[in-house]
């Protein structure tokens, strides 16, 4: 489930290969051309996918001059980041 509270945008249950095409649409609805958060503190699990969903949220957001900051990642999305070398594309604020 994804949803829109102010500036922010809340992922919430798991991001696996079976919800991850609907999840990546909504959330790209969801952009403007403002600054939003991706909250991702609700989210119970992940694979591959949800790595694939963060990329895809930020092509994106780019084409709509919208800036995004991911915050609260679950440890098991960081250890996939660290796996896949992504860390560095994907970074973590703590200022929200």
């Amino acid at each position: 489930m994804i949803y829109r509270d102010g500036n922010t945008l809340v992922v919430e249950g798991g991001v696996t290969v079976h919800n991850v095409a609907g999840l990546t649409r909504q959330g790209i609805e969801l952009l403007d051309s403002n600054l939003l958060y991706v909250d991702l503190q609700k989210v119970t699990e992940v694979d591959s996918t949800t790595i694939s969903m963060l990329l895809e949220w930020q092509r994106a957001a780019d084409r709509k001059d919208c800036r995004l900051k991911f915050v609260h990642f679950p440890a098991s999305l960081e250890s996939l980041m660290q796996l896949y070398d992504v860390t560095s594309i994907l970074v973590p604020v703590s200022d929200h």
